[in-house]
Order: C-alpha cells, then structure tokens, then sequence
C-alpha cells in the first residue's frame, strides 16, 4: 500500500519520500510470498467489487507505463459447502454486481479441473477473469515507477514517532528526522504502534504458507491450472499453480494464531504445520507431491469485521492511513494508493470507500449505543 500511494503521489509532481524499515520487497511483513490472488468472486462484501474493478485497470495501467507481466488471469476454481461463509459471500456479491461467475456441475469437475478434487457436498464455482499478482514484482513496479518521477525511498528506516503542529508533519526514525507538508501511514503489522493514539482494535495473526514439489503438468500455469480456494471443515485451503522451480504453493487463509509482536514473530513452519497442508492436499490436489520444497511465514492484520480501514486522522487533517487489510488487501494496492493520494492532497475521495471508514460502528462500539 505504501509504494502504491508513493506512485500515485509522485504521479501528481508531488515532490515524495518513502521510508520502508527493511528492503524493498522484504519477506518480513504481508507482502511477500510470489503471489497474491485476484478476484471478483468476494464473499466478505460485494462493497468492494467496484473497488476491485478500478484496481484490474490501475494494475494494467501499471503493466503498460513498466512493460513488466504483473497479473495473470488464470481463472479461479472455488469451492464450498452451499450453506457456508464463503459460497453464501459469492452468492450474495454475485447478484449484486450480475457477475459472470459460473456454477460448475459436479459431472464436469474432473474433465475441467483434473487437478481438484471437491468434497461431494460441495458447490464449485469458476470465475475466468481471476487470477494472480507476483507481489515482489508488484511493489518493485510501483516503487521504481515512482522513482522515475522524481520520488525518494530510503530503506532501513524505522519510524520510532511522528507528530504533527497544524502546518507541517515530522516523522522521527532511528537515524533522522524528516519534515514535510503531509504524512500518509501504511504500517502493515505495525499499524497499532504507529498510530496508538487512535487505539485501533487489530489484531495479528501469524500465516504458514508452504510450497509443493509438483511433477505433474495439471498444476502449472502454463498447463491450465487455475488458482483454488475450498472452504473444508478443516481450513480454508487456497493456493497457486506452479510458475517456478519451488512447485505448488498453498496456505490456510482461515486460523487464528495471535502475534502481540510483529518484530518477534516465529517464523519457523513447525513440522505439525506441514502435516495439516499435506493432509489437505492429499484430499483436493491428489495428483500433487508430498515434499516440501519451500516455507514461508507472513502476518494478517485484523480488523474486528475484517474490512479494511482507510481515513483521514481524527486530529490531524494533513496525515491519511490505511491499514488492517485482513488477509485480502493485496490485490487492492493500486486504488487504495489512488484514494490515499486524494485525501492527503484533497481532504476526499470519490472511490467508494465509506464503508471502510475508521468511524464505523464495529470500530467505535460507543458510537452504536
């Protein structure tokens, strides 16, 4: 999100600094891993289907001005029990938006998707359009392309504090102090310390992602292999085709293992973690292989109903944040960068976003009384 509002404030000959506390495209944080999923097919509120829709044209307009294949619309095969959160959200988004996402009849599942194996219960949609973001690449586009237009980033600095008098903002790190008209904040994991003072009620939850050996052509993408998600009993299990030497990649976007410290997160995947992604792959993707070649460990921030926040600070109209993106904000990055541009630079935005507000109910319980 931050290299995302970077571009787009350097768009407007806005003369900007990024500080980032570790590399760019670190692995320390959300954006990390090879690749995020993109997609129409939301069931956490169709609300941010005309969002999603802004942020397909902003990334192919991204790919064109850097000549660099950010997004493959490699389809997405989803699947779950009828009466369940995620088939339920899609129904719901499906026919707010009239989407054209298709419902897959279990006599054609094993021509169309040999890769899968459903539970018999469940419903199988497919959504064409969707696909995936290489998210390294992602950040390296937006920041680079902001650089051509005269931005600054400085890496390896920490923010330790930032105030604000009225007339100009200072942002204090571990090794100087940076002074400047206006702030935008997008703290990932560190969102709660950097802006305490608003005692945002998130969370943190630590993520396993493992990739698998694959030898078999039906989970490449370069075979036809889609992206998945199926809502089991067990997990939420989703995952990429192959596009590299490290195979399969698959992870839980459910769980709930908390982080009180986004610097002291454990970072090693335990071997009854890799048991739990074997067990499910065996039963969805049963043509896959057992080893594991790679692991990895990020981090959601989590809001209380696991939208997003995107605002203004309360007491301080030159400083605009975003954070608590909830384990689906990835794909978003572009057109929140656009809408933080627009507050820090207009006070207002016309991308559809009230709903993300930091004065929603669920996040100010007193305001529901």
């Amino acid at each position: 999100m931050g290299s995302a509002a970077l571009y787009h404030l350097a768009r407007q000959g806005l003369r900007v600094l990024g500080l980032e506390q570790f590399d760019l495209a670190h692995d320390r944080g959300s954006s990390h891993g090879e690749t995020r999923l993109i997609r129409r097919a939301y069931f956490e509120h169709p609300a941010y289907v005309p969002l999603i829709d802004r942020s397909y044209e902003l990334w192919e307009e991204l790919e064109q001005e850097t000549s660099l294949r950010l997004l493959h619309r490699c389809g997405l095969v989803l699947g779950g029990n009828a009466s369940k959160s995620v088939i339920t959200g899609v129904r719901r988004t499906i026919d707010a938006h009239n989407l054209k996402i298709e419902r897959v009849p279990s006599s054609e599942w094993s021509k169309r998707f040999p890769a899968f194996r459903p539970d018999d219960n469940m419903e199988v949609l497919y959504e064409s359009d969707a696909g995936m973001l290489e998210v390294e690449s992602c950040v390296r586009a937006h920041t680079d392309a902001a650089t051509r237009l005269g931005a600054t980033v400085l890496t390896h600095q920490s923010v330790t504090d930032w105030t604000c008098d009225g007339t100009s903002v200072t942002v204090t790190t571990t090794s100087a102090k940076h002074a400047a008209d206006r702030l935008v904040i997008c703290g990932g994991p560190w969102s709660a310390m950097l802006l305490r003072s608003l005692k945002l009620p998130l969370t943190i939850r630590r993520k396993t992602i493992v990739w698998f050996e694959n030898a078999d052509p039906i989970y490449r993408r370069d075979g036809g292999c889609p992206v998945f998600l199926f809502e089991t009993p067990e997990a939420c299990l989703y995952g990429f085709p192959q596009i590299g030497p490290d195979g399969v990649k698959v992870a839980d976007h459910f769980g709930d293992e908390r982080v009180t410290d986004p610097t002291l997160v454990d970072r090693t995947v335990h071997p009854h973690e890799e048991e739990k992604f074997r067990t499910l792959t065996r039963r969805y993707l049963p043509h896959l292989g057992s080893t594991i070649t790679r692991r990895s460990v990020c981090m959601y921030t989590m809001t209380p109903d696991e939208h997003f926040i995107v605002d203004r600070h309360p007491g301080h109209s030159r400083v605009a944040y975003a954070c608590g993106f909830s384990g689906h904000g990835f794909k978003f990055a572009p057109i929140i960068g656009s809408i933080l541009a627009d507050l820090t630079t207009t006070g207002t935005t016309r991308e559809p976003v009230a709903f993300l507000r930091a004065d929603r109910p669920v996040l100010c319980p007193e305001r529901a009384q």
